[in-house]
């Protein structure tokens, strides 16, 4: 695995770890009662990005090293997913 290789694998899991975080203990404008003018009532009333942030990178940061020791490791390859016999077998 090359290093762009790693640093779009570790990107893809940030950004798909965010999406799972940013609604965990979500509480809206609406909830609150408290609804800004201009702003939609499910709307975060107090969204703490920075605490989000932190705790994805520390999630996709562990997922990531999990993943690229199986990578790296060859447990799985390519080969373990080619579920039409598209690949043809390494001479040896």
């Amino acid at each position: 695995m090359g290093i762009l290789s790693a640093i779009v694998l570790f990107a893809v899991i940030w950004f798909l770890t965010l999406f799972c975080v940013l609604p965990i203990r979500l509480e809206t404008q609406g909830d609150r009662g408290e609804v800004e003018p201009g702003t939609h009532a499910g709307s975060p009333a107090n969204p703490r990005m920075k605490r989000r942030f932190l705790i994805t990178t520390a999630i996709a940061f562990v997922l990531w090293v999990i993943i690229v020791a199986i990578i790296l490791s060859g447990v799985i390859s390519v080969r373990d997913i080619d579920w039409f016999k598209r690949m043809s077998t390494p001479a040896t």
